[in-house]
């Protein structure tokens, strides 16, 4: 049985949800597009492609019909783990961006928007696997919340509007954004309606069609005739060929119970390294807020993306596995590197030889889904392919132009990747047992989201809620780190005290992510449900019967 401190001491305007059934997003009609599936005795996978395909619409300043994608399924018995992230076109290597960019410092140039970022679209591909290995009710159906939010249009939320606005300066002439996008030349403002004509189009034709036309039929040409206008690498070839993976979750445990994360090309074992750092501390027997904890857990955050930007990539390219990386003896070697007392810039260990939206959904029969899809940079690449709504990612600027590097790009390839899901289970007499469904979106956010949450939970007894609401800290590439403007102000100057260069933000949207955690209640009293919690830095809802 569940025994959190039901109270909250963070300034929050929601309460944790209690229901059988709940979807949680980072926008009410995605959530409520998901309720839908399960009122029609859908389960919860079928709920989660439902708000996923609506989320498209709704937040389209986050993910789209041209995202990647990764999720975590409990089955009721077992934890699968799907990886919808898409491959490098065939064409794309070191010299291909030399040619193309030219070279600074020695290496290729890449660009961060445009043709040459986009990788090809997982998303599509990802809902199709996950209804074909679970889904009960047919697809089309899980596309009518979508259509019907596209074709009759929505007023736009608070913080989609704000970073709607925040991105067209630098998008507005890309190819295909103004006119989807800036329907009247300019972002649409807070309540302000909408349309999504060309949305609603494609989504049809998944429904008509099925998702393999994205690939292989007409959106598919769609596509590959807009690369070609463009200039783009992008064929049909690439897109035909894909294929998403079935992969094996990697695990950590920490205080009694397992976290699982989606293994490499992502970064989720960057939260399972600084987890496994952390349990050879005792974190609660110290103030949950206070210097030593926040010290202890920023400088394990540290050490485990030493290794992960060192060390992660397509697992076809890495010089080490994860289990290296995640040898118990190798992760107390690396706990052994903090100093309590100041704070320390490491560098990557040896391991011995041998992002986003993010949604959680739980249905009554105990199937619950952590799903995860991106455009990765906001919009993502800029591009949209005229009158289909087709908004494609920008994932080929997570490559590196270093010939040495493991994440070098190379044709058919996937790139570092950001966006994770995230899971928790427990051994309970030999079965293992699902506890939640959870994660954090937004960028080098997401595995220190993970990590906060999980010691928030697991080490201190907060709930859910309370564990989204609480203060975050953001470890960035230079070691430097983001503190949220609502952090203590005296532990913020100890930190800057033992030597941490902090930067206060007060952008919580942008720098510290948004989550969603739906969390069973009782393993032994399965009608008691589940309690649901949506973080306040988004439009969010945790919506459940």
């Amino acid at each position: 049985m569940t025994r959190f401190n039901w109270q909250n001491p963070y300034p929050t305007p929601r309460l944790p949800v209690f229901a059988r059934n709940i979807v949680s997003t980072s926008h009410p009609l995605a959530a409520q597009a998901g309720l839908r599936m399960l009122w029609k005795g859908g389960n919860a996978i079928d709920a989660a492609i439902a708000a996923a395909a609506a989320i498209t619409l709704v937040e389209p300043v986050s993910n789209g019909l041209g995202s990647d994608a990764f999720a975590l399924v409990w089955d009721g018995k077992k934890l699968h783990g799907l990886n919808a992230s898409g491959v490098s076109p065939a064409a794309w290597n070191v010299d291909y961006f030399k040619r193309k960019y030219g070279e600074e410092n020695g290496l290729a140039k890449h660009p961060k928007r445009g043709w040459d970022a986009v990788t090809v679209p997982g998303v599509i591909a990802g809902w199709e696997a996950l209804h074909q290995k679970f889904g009960t009710l047919p697809f089309a159906d899980l596309m009518e919340p979508a259509i019907e939010i596209a074709e009759r249009g929505h007023a736009v939320a608070s913080v989609v509007a704000y970073k709607w606005a925040a991105a067209v300066p630098e998008l507005k002439d890309q190819p295909g954004f103004a006119d989807t996008f800036m329907p009247r030349g300019r972002a649409p403002e807070v309540s302000e309606l909408v349309r999504f004509p060309g949305h609603a189009k494609t989504l049809r034709k998944l429904a008509e069609q099925g998702p393999r036309a994205y690939y292989e039929g007409e959106i598919a040409e769609q596509i590959a005739a807009f690369s070609r206008q463009g200039g783009g690498a992008l064929t049909m070839d690439d897109l035909r060929n894909y294929r998403v993976d079935w992969v094996e979750p990697i695990s950590k445990d920490y205080r009694g119970h397992t976290v699982h994360e989606i293994p490499p090309n992502g970064q989720g074992i960057a939260a399972l390294i600084a987890l496994g750092i952390l349990e050879q501390f005792d974190l609660g027997s110290l103030p949950v807020d206070g210097i030593e904890s926040q010290h202890l857990q920023i400088e394990a955050m540290k050490l485990a993306f030493a290794d992960v930007y060192q060390y992660v990539a397509d697992p076809r390219s890495m010089e080490v596995t994860p289990e290296q990386m995640l040898d118990d003896a190798y992760l107390k070697s690396r706990a052994k590197l903090i100093d309590r007392k100041r704070a320390t810039q490491f560098d990557f260990g040896m391991p011995k030889a041998g992002g986003t939206i993010y949604m959680s959904v739980a249905d009554e029969r105990g199937m619950m889904v952590s799903f995860i899809q991106s455009n990765y940079m906001g919009f993502g690449s800029g591009i949209v392919v005229p009158d289909s709504g087709i908004s494609l990612q920008n994932r080929g600027y997570g490559f590196s132009m270093d010939p040495k590097s493991a994440n070098v790009v190379e044709g058919g390839k996937r790139p570092f990747h950001t966006i994770i899901p995230a899971f928790l289970t427990q051994q309970v007499d030999g079965t293992q047992e699902a506890v939640m469904s959870f994660g954090v979106m937004g960028g080098d956010m997401q595995p220190q989201g993970h990590l906060q949450s999980v010691v928030r939970m697991l080490d201190y007894g907060q709930q859910p809620q309370a564990a989204c609401d609480a203060p975050r800290w953001k470890v960035n590439r230079d070691f430097s780190v983001d503190v949220e403007a609502t952090l203590d102000v005296d532990t913020v100057r100890a930190l800057q005290g033992l030597g941490h260069t902090i930067k206060s933000v007060d952008d919580p949207y942008m720098d510290f992510g948004s989550g969603q955690y739906i969390w069973k209640l009782d393993r032994n009293d399965p009608e008691r449900g589940y309690v649901a919690a949506s973080d306040t830095r988004r439009d969010g809802l945790a919506a459940g019967f």
